[in-house]
């Protein structure tokens, strides 16, 4: 009887279930990672406000640019966040500000990020003449003060608009972090399964996307979360020195106009705080992501949390009051002592 005839007559062989893939064990495994930072949780959720804000708000808000007779009124029942001084709701307009906001934040963070991977891993990967050109490029657009770049660019740009400010400031904020992914190149390059890859005859380009280019997601992911919080910051001043299309409502657009309505003076806080207050938050929670993104992917930065320890000392036996741990036990005297 051969090996096939036995298996056929003892039917076929049951395998033990294994560890399910789907998208329920992904999320759960999610869900463990970020509850293993503080910081990383209340990051995430206050992002999640700003976005559901951005998203859904604008549906449910009024005419940003109506009129109204209710001129500088503080917040009240009919107008959560008061009105400006020609009666425009604050709140219609911070919501439709929050949306464009994180649209040029995110827009101008995605340009700079793919503008400093290619250059700066391109160069650290290629070597010789490649690279030295790219790290005399990065190194100019280093020395160059990039606030008064931004202005002069800004200034000849078509009025402002949302496409030329976007690249405006993925332009001028790309090269510090094209350095550090360059030096970061430069030590992986040497590695030994880099130089097995070679050895093996892999394309250069599959080696910069599975070798190279995972090992640096996590300075790739921190650099976008800073170039986010820049290109927000950039925006806004860009808008209080009045270089930004007007017509587009943006948190530095709403702080321009409170500027110049002399909102501060005349005590109308009402308008200039939520936008301040959104810049600052929002800049707070990308920070806190940040930084529980290292916690997590970084042992040696985890927070040390005593009551998520395990008790090191058993606890003696409540089923036999006898057995107890050999610390609590008594000494013996007397006679047993002696003996």
């Amino acid at each position: 009887m051969t090996t096939a005839d036995i298996t056929s007559a003892a039917g076929p062989a049951e395998l033990p279930p294994g560890p399910s893939g789907g998208p329920a064990v992904r999320l759960a495994s999610a869900w463990r990672t970020v509850r293993r930072s503080r910081r990383l949780s209340i990051g995430l959720a206050l992002i999640a406000l700003f976005v559901l804000l951005g998203v859904v708000g604008p549906f449910f808000a009024g005419d940003p640019n109506g009129f109204s007779m209710d001129l500088a009124q503080p917040p009240s029942g009919s107008h959560w966040l008061g009105t400006t001084q020609t009666g425009q709701d604050v709140f219609d307009q911070l919501m439709v500000s929050t949306r464009l906001s994180l649209v040029i934040g995110v827009a101008a963070a995605l340009l700079a990020t793919a503008i400093s991977v290619v250059i700066g891993i391109g160069g650290g990967f290629l070597g010789g003449w490649s690279d030295e050109t790219l790290s005399l490029l990065s190194n100019v657009f280093l020395v160059i003060p990039g606030l008064p770049l931004v202005i002069v660019i800004s200034s000849y740009s078509r009025g402002g608009s949302l496409t030329a400010t976007i690249l405006v400031i993925a332009i001028t904020s790309w090269a510090a972090s094209a350095r550090v992914l360059r030096a970061q190149t430069l030590s992986l390059r040497t590695r030994d399964y880099v130089l097995a890859a070679r050895l093996y005859g892999e394309k250069r380009w599959r080696i910069v996307l599975v070798e190279i280019l995972p090992n640096e997601a996590a300075i790739i992911v921190s650099q976008f979360i800073f170039a986010v919080i820049f290109a927000i910051l950039t925006q806004a001043g860009l808008a209080f020195l009045g270089l930004q299309n007007p017509s587009d409502l943006t948190w530095g657009n709403m702080l321009y106009f409170a500027q110049n309505a002399e909102a501060l003076s005349s005590g109308s806080w009402w308008w200039f705080v939520p936008p301040g207050l959104c810049i600052a938050v929002f800049g707070a929670a990308m920070s806190l992501i940040s930084f529980g993104l290292d916690e997590v992917l970084d042992p040696k930065l985890r927070v040390y949390r005593p009551g998520r320890q395990k008790r090191s000392r058993r606890q003696p036996d409540r089923q036999h009051p006898d057995r107890q741990h050999p610390d609590q036990q008594q000494p013996i005297q007397g006679e047993e002592a002696a003996r």
